[in-house]
């Protein structure tokens, strides 16, 4: 497994079973500062080929994972528990605590409400988010992350392609340890 600390966007990697001619690429970006997690994505590609949901009111959205959707999986290093951030285009939103691998489910705390804000053109989709940490877990604000950043585009036929900085081996699975694979030290660890 790589591992990176954030400098810069990072290349997400289509997995080989949901292959697609429509991306030409997905980046992704996540730092931290003070108490929060900043994500940025970019998906390039011919996006009148793909159904990308209308830009709408943020809300908290159920299943975004079936449709054009960027993720970021969060852990404190080394804990088996972790959160999971489901962004749409539409700036709907969602959030998924888990105690270990997919044991878990969605958070229904309009508290923990990401700030989202989405641009387009013609040929280029960019979503950038801002979580507060301290609202998902104490824990995050202050500790050593690890993160998984993650896309789900779907076609104008429907079909699913899946984007991650690292696949596991088999079928698309964005929750494997494996793919947290970004590193990000604590706040004040980074100031010194």
């Amino acid at each position: 497994m790589a591992q990176w600390t954030i400098t810069s966007s990072l290349v997400l990697r289509c997995h080989p079973s949901t292959p697609t001619d429509d991306v030409r690429s997905v980046t992704a970006c996540a730092t931290r500062a003070g108490a929060s997690l900043a994500l940025a994505f970019e998906l390039v590609g011919d996006l009148a080929r793909l159904r990308i949901p209308p830009p709408a009111p943020p809300c908290r959205g159920e299943r975004l994972w079936e449709h054009t959707c960027f993720e970021a999986f969060v852990a404190v290093d080394g804990s088996r528990a972790y959160h999971e951030l489901n962004l749409a285009p539409s700036r709907a939103w969602a959030v998924h605590a888990f105690t270990a691998y997919r044991d878990g489910g969605p958070l229904a705390d309009d508290r923990r409400a990401p700030g989202i804000a989405v641009s387009r053109t013609r040929d280029r989709l960019v979503l950038e988010a801002t979580v507060a940490l301290d609202r998902l877990s104490p824990h995050l604000a202050t500790a050593p992350l690890r993160v998984a950043l993650t896309a789900i585009v779907e076609a104008e036929d429907g079909a699913l392609s899946c984007w991650a900085l690292d696949h596991p081996a088999g079928q698309p699975d964005f929750h494997h340890p494996d793919g947290f694979a970004v590193v990000l030290d604590p706040p004040e660890a980074r100031a010194s």
